[in-house]
């Protein structure tokens, strides 16, 4: 391997791993909201379903009693519509369509985008 394509792949590491930690901490942070929602839904859903008022009344009057839930659920729905799940998993997306390019080279990389070299495969 040449001193060009060294300092190439040397590079090309660098910026991957820079991206990876730029993805970091919103993903961090993204996933620390989806969690805390969730448990607010749940918690909420398990309230509203617990609730002996809850069979006695129509569905709208069921929710209004119980805002908590309904608050926290079309926060859940919103989240996902807005695409929350995608930026909690971007990290790994990422480094798994990398690591399908790099396999035409004999390369891999871990998750924090280091590159690994294979050895080359003797014929």
């Amino acid at each position: 391997m040449s001193l060009e394509q060294t300092e190439d792949l040397k590079a090309f590491e660098r910026r991957l791993t820079e991206y990876i930690a730029f993805l970091g901490p919103a993903t961090r942070r993204c996933r620390i909201i989806l969690i805390v929602v969730s448990v607010c839904t749940a918690t909420g859903a398990w309230r509203w379903l617990f609730d002996p008022m809850t069979s006695q009344v129509a569905f709208i009057q069921s929710l209004w009693n119980h805002q908590f839930f309904t608050i926290s659920c079309i926060t859940l729905i919103v989240l996902f519509l807005v695409g929350i799940h995608k930026r909690v998993v971007a990290p790994s997306i990422i480094t798994a369509r990398v690591r399908t390019v790099l396999a035409d080279y004999n390369m891999s990389c871990d998750d924090t985008g280091k590159l690994i070299l294979k050895p080359r495969p003797t014929s």
